[in-house]
């Protein structure tokens, strides 16, 4: 029975994803539920029913980790007559090249950077813990324990049933044809002639979530794609007395060589498995036993794309070859997938083919699934492109976030709002989404930009970078300079102590030296940044002040032209973005907010305000691609600009973190008194079609004081030695403002509430149990990247966020969030790729903590 504070419910598909959701909403009262799927129940078709299941659960985002994490957890406590649904054989992933080797190091950072029990292992010991292996192809090996298989068919049953004894309703061979809605909020569910009310409907669809998220007008970015996987005939049985698994060699205390049985004979069911489960990242392939048989999967084949609504309706016949989600295997596709693995396993020489298949699994443009509520309708949500692997972890955070607010695991990584309207074009998915596919096992490293497509966002002054040699990544489809190569004449000038280091060839790529010599010019001359890719909103109305005053931490409603530097809360306090709100006129704001996920919060917000008291209406609009933003930063600054324009630019002026309206060389330009590199200057507003006009003024006004173009390589390195944060990096909603060092952007004592306020009530730099702490590297020298643990006492007690060469202080700089016990002074170790470099928790700013430079 529903009490009387649950809501109805409506959960679309009834696959490994669809179930946890229900299960998990039941654990936190919420039992008023209804779950439909198209196919039936006992196997609906979707990617469950075919999934090998290997959960490997070390990734390089943090969230996923922790999805994965749990999801282990609950399937290893999930079973019945004494089976869990989840066997930890462990997980071994293999280098065969020394590339790989190397970024098995780096991943074991990962590993202990989340919390993962994980260790390489020699090629002895790999061989040893996987007797079928070929000793002539491996190198080495990252072993995790308590990695493993999870039986996604067999969960989503006792699933099913323990969720039905609490009253939830499943009907299969359901499907839905529409989404009833009235007022901006979901009221219900068609299935054919039949209307399902609901307060809260989520899709968990999988690859037919596309489909779903059309009948409310919502883009659902994922693509399905096709993946091979394979099933051999039995691996012959041991020739010798015991002896001669696939390596020839059985373990005599019983545990098992490939063909998956123990010396005693025993092994009988179809999907048992008691090595660890493989993967041959090298040649894009992963392996697990299904009894005596051996499952191959294979990512190495052309990308092969389904659009979901060709595959029609679900069967109720369905069964294990019979399937939505599985189609026609294409032998010719896997034939150099079987030569390599018999490479690997010799013993497979002696099997063939006994089944294959051309798998559906949802991609999405950046890898990552889709979580979370509709922007634009109230009570759709959505938990999509989500992998066996992160399904309970998935499940869990959504159920927090509807019934608790908050999900205790930052979602932006994953967050259905994240893309750029850009991204969301249905040729953007595809080809970024088959891209994802191809190089879902390479090694990538994090600055790696996209080759395609590229160009889809350019500032007005992208002509004028090509032209002083430009060397651009690729960010939310906009096109970012990193440095220069007209500038790499500088490097001859630059003094002593502003000289790069040399760096190992990891952190040397994509990097240039270049960089330090923008750095140079940016503290000593005067520089121009292209600001034009950070998303600005305009909120105006009657309403503006007061929804910016619910929502921001900071005192917003001070008279125009003041600029305030503030935080967006949860409900439980912690950081969801840092954003500066300025007061451009008395029911106009401009603010700079961190992307799409900060526009759909005001739009949502605005709209609800705006029904609730129409006298008191607010309006958001996304001004980014209508507008371009210039950074004018650097000492010589106020000379630059006191050539173009004949208003006041002192501190008498415009004073910090002030703004007004002015014409800088004919050009109508908003001025804003702020500074993200610690220099004195300016962020200069204007129109796209005035940028180009405003960057040459500029630029010409410059040229006796050394004026030059800085990248964003430059940029990261100046504000990592001011010490200002990175939101989702250096601080994401698992962080409050204490523990991030933003405390002095949270005004507890102004008179109106604010989002999170009550939450932080007793909270403080006193009672937090972990800090933000700036890190510099002993050595002067050793350049690390983000992700890194960090080990106080001999134990990974944190992780790094940020870091930069830092070259105004000739050190490398990181931060990292460590125990509240650790204080300044204090060593630690920094490990990279398996070694560790010692490095000082230093007082931060490193730069400038008088703010002089800043106020000029």
């Amino acid at each position: 029975m529903a009490t009387p504070s649950s809501p109805r419910v409506v959960i679309i598909g009834a696959g490994i994803v669809g179930v946890n959701v229900a299960d998990e909403l039941v654990s936190r009262g919420w039992t008023n539920m209804t779950v439909l799927d198209k196919g039936p129940l006992r196997m609906p078709g979707g990617s469950t029913s075919h999934a090998p299941g290997l959960v490997f659960q070390t990734n390089v985002c943090r969230t996923m980790t922790q999805f994965a994490r749990y999801t282990v957890e609950k399937l290893s406590a999930l079973s019945k007559d004494g089976q869990s649904c989840f066997n930890q054989v462990g997980g071994l992933e293999i280098a065969t090249t020394p590339e790989r080797a190397q970024d098995l190091k780096r991943k074991l950072g990962y590993a202990h950077s989340w919390g993962v029990d994980a260790r390489i292992i020699s090629k002895e010991e790999c061989c040893k813990l996987y007797p079928g292996l070929n000793p002539d192809l491996v190198l080495s090996a990252l072993h995790v324990p308590s990695d493993g298989l999870a039986l996604a068919a067999r969960a989503v049953q006792l699933l099913i049933e323990r969720t039905q004894a609490a009253g939830v309703q499943y009907h299969g061979m359901t499907e839905v044809t529409g989404i009833e809605r009235a007022d901006g909020k979901v009221t219900g569910v068609i299935t054919g002639e039949t209307t399902i009310p609901a307060d809260i409907v989520i899709s968990c669809a999988g690859f037919w979530g596309v489909e779903v998220g059309a009948m409310v007008g919502l883009p659902v970015p994922l693509l399905p794609m096709a993946h091979q996987y394979v099933k051999t005939t039995p691996v012959p049985k041991p020739t010798t007395n015991g002896v001669n698994g696939v390596n020839g060699t059985h373990h005599v205390n019983g545990v098992n060589g490939v063909n998956g049985t123990h010396v005693n004979g025993t092994n009988p069911h179809s999907s048992s498995a008691t090595l660890p489960i493989l993967r041959y990242q090298d040649q894009d392939l992963y392996y697990r036993e299904h009894g005596d048989q051996y499952g191959i999967g294979y990512y190495g084949h052309k990308p092969m794309p389904v659009v979901a609504a060709t595959l029609g309706s679900t069967p109720e016949d369905v069964d294990d070859k019979k399937m939505p989600s599985r189609l026609d295997f294409t032998e010719e596709d896997f034939a150099p997938a079987w030569k390599l693995s018999q490479e690997l396993l010799p013993a497979l020489r002696d099997t063939e083919i006994a089944d294959g298949f051309n798998g559906l699994f949802s991609f999405t443009p950046d890898g990552g699934p889709l979580v979370g509520p509709s922007p634009t309708l109230d009570g759709f949500y959505v938990a999509e492109a989500v992998w066996v692997t992160h399904s309970a972890g998935v499940a869990r955070a959504l159920a927090e976030l509807l019934v608790d607010g908050k999900s205790k695991i930052d979602l932006a990584a994953c967050d259905i709002s994240r893309f750029e309207q850009v991204q969301l074009s249905p040729a953007y998915v595809q080809e970024t989404s088959s891209q994802n596919f191809v190089e879902v096992y390479d090694i990538l490293h994090p600055l790696q930009p996209r080759e395609s497509p590229r160009n889809l966002r350019v500032s007005p002054f992208y002509a004028r970078h090509a032209q002083l040699g430009a060397y651009f990544l690729e960010g939310g489809g906009w096109e970012r300079a990193y440095w220069f190569e007209e500038n790499a004449r500088l490097l001859k000038e630059l003094p002593e102590e502003w000289r790069p280091v040399d760096r190992d060839a990891w952190s040397a790529r994509y990097y240039s030296p270049i960089a330090a010599a923008e750095a140079w010019k940016t503290r000593t001359a005067v520089a121009l940044y292209d600001m034009t890719p950070l998303r600005r909103l305009e909120i105006s109305g009657p309403g503006a002040a007061e929804l910016l005053t619910r929502l921001t931490t900071g005192n917003v409603s001070r008279k125009p032209g003041a600029v305030t530097y503030t935080l967006l809360l949860d409900a439980q306090g912690g950081v969801r973005s840092d954003i500066t709100v300025a007061r451009v006129e008395q029911e106009l704001y401009q603010v700079g907010v961190n992307g799409p996920v900060d526009t759909a919060y005001f739009t949502r917000e605005a709209a609800i305000q705006t029904r609730a008291k129409p006298e008191r209406s607010v309006y958001v609009r996304d001004i980014t691609g209508a507008t371009c933003c210039i950074g004018l930063w650097g000492p010589l600054a106020r000379q630059v600009i006191s050539a173009v324009t004949p208003d006041d630019f002192s501190n008498k002026g415009l004073t910090y973190f002030r703004c007004k309206k002015t014409f800088i060389a004919g050009v109508p330009v908003t001025a804003m008194r702020l500074s993200y590199v610690g220099e004195l200057g300016w962020e200069l507003y204007a129109s796209a079609e005035n940028g180009l006009r405003l960057w040459d003024a500029l630029w010409k006004a410059g040229q006796p004081h050394g004026i030059i173009a800085g990248g964003r390589q430059a940029f990261n390195s100046l504000r990592l030695e001011k010490g200002f944060r990175s939101w989702g990096t250096d601080m994401t909603t698992e962080h409050d403002p204490f523990e991030s060092g933003l405390d002095f952007a949270v005004k507890m004592d102004k008179a109106a509430d604010f989002v999170g306020k009550a939450a932080l009530q007793g909270r403080s730099k006193d009672t937090v149990s972990r800090r933000l702490r700036c890190l510099t590297v002993d050595d002067g020298r050793s350049v690390v990247m983000g992700k890194e643990p960090v080990f106080v006492g001999g134990e990974a007690q944190g992780y790094v966020t940020s870091a930069a060469f830092g070259f105004t202080i000739r050190k490398p700089v990181a931060y990292a969030y460590l125990p509240a016990a650790v204080q300044e002074g204090d060593p630690v170790e920094i490990e990279y790729f398996g070694e560790r470099i010692k490095a000082t928790v230093t007082q931060e700013p490193l730069y400038d903590p008088s703010m002089s430079r800043l106020r000029g």
